[in-house]
């Protein structure tokens, strides 16, 4: 630049022009801003994701505008290609406010972005990667930090009527193929095994529980330990990489786990109200009917 060369105008620190200039706005900032992020998981590895972030800060004076670009600038600073974590998090939060003294008192980073996991099948020694939707909110209003985790979890249910209704037509079969004769056990088993004597099927559904959770002061979650206990809490997870003996291990599963959406929402509540480490809850759990062009939901949240 030639030393003769005039400052470039910044129309943002100009006064107002009239009152409607001078009324303050809750956030203002930039949204789906791409970057690349690094997870930590429970066993200390890094997994590198890519994520859409949203930036906002308040309004709080009578300035025209916030200045976007310092916004934009420190989050590629601190976040592009670093472990997210509360401290980073509050990192960038602190940063966006210093670039903004005097204009603004909140901000506010939303990150959306898929984490893989890498899933060992039931039975066989197959792994795969499955990916789950997550959404982490951090925020700062009058110095009072607050952390919101949004995470899909996707799972298996087999209703429990249809599985009596299913169960009540093949012993009816059975029944009309063999009336009052006795068998032995071998008979009785190879009858059972045979394809006949699958008169009637249970309906089961993919199902997912939304989880939003306001965590404690000071805590955070480790992703994939957090969505493993909740898979166990509901015991029947979506498969990744299955062979015969995994898809028969899963169907002995969802056997075993009869579910309407009432139970699952029930053994949901009892796995976040054990969990010390959340200020405040709330869930939806969703099942996708096969049966009705419709789905079965619980929505509940912490007293």
């Amino acid at each position: 630049m030639h030393k003769d060369s005039n400052p470039l105008p910044d129309i943002t620190n100009q006064a107002p022009q009239n009152a409607q200039t001078n009324s303050p706005l809750q956030w203002v900032g930039m949204e789906k801003i791409g970057l690349p992020i690094q997870l930590q998981l429970s066993d200390e590895t890094l997994v590198s994701v890519n994520a859409s972030a949203d930036l906002f800060v308040s309004l709080d004076t009578a300035s025209k505008g916030i200045h976007m670009s310092r916004l934009y600038l420190k989050l590629q600073e601190i976040l592009a290609n670093a472990a997210v974590t509360l401290e980073s998090l509050n990192t960038l939060l602190d940063a966006m406010l210093q670039s903004h003294i005097g204009i603004s008192q909140s901000a506010k980073v939303r990150l959306v972005f898929e984490i893989p996991l890498r899933k060992k099948a039931l039975l066989s020694e197959n792994y795969g990667y499955q990916l789950y939707p997550i959404e982490i909110t951090q925020q700062i209003n009058a110095s009072v930090s607050e952390t919101e985790l949004n995470i899909t979890v996707p799972y298996s249910s087999t209703c429990p009527c249809s599985a009596s209704l299913a169960n009540q037509l093949n012993s009816e079969a059975f029944a009309r193929q063999f009336g009052d004769e006795m068998l032995s056990r071998n008979e009785a088993v190879n009858w059972i095994a045979s394809a006949g004597a699958t008169m009637a099927t249970p309906h089961n559904q993919r199902s997912y529980a939304y989880l939003k959770l306001q965590l404690a002061p000071g805590h955070w979650l480790k992703l994939d330990e957090f969505i493993q206990s909740v898979e166990q809490a509901i015991g029947t997870p979506v498969q990744t990489a299955v062979k015969r003996e995994d898809e028969q291990e899963f169907a002995r599963l969802n056997g075993a786990n009869l579910m309407f959406c009432e139970d699952a929402g029930r053994r949901m509540k009892r796995f976040l109200e054990a969990q010390e480490n959340l200020a405040d809850y709330w869930f939806k759990v969703e099942h996708q009917e096969s049966l009705h062009a419709h789905n079965a939901v619980v929505i509940h949240q912490k007293a």
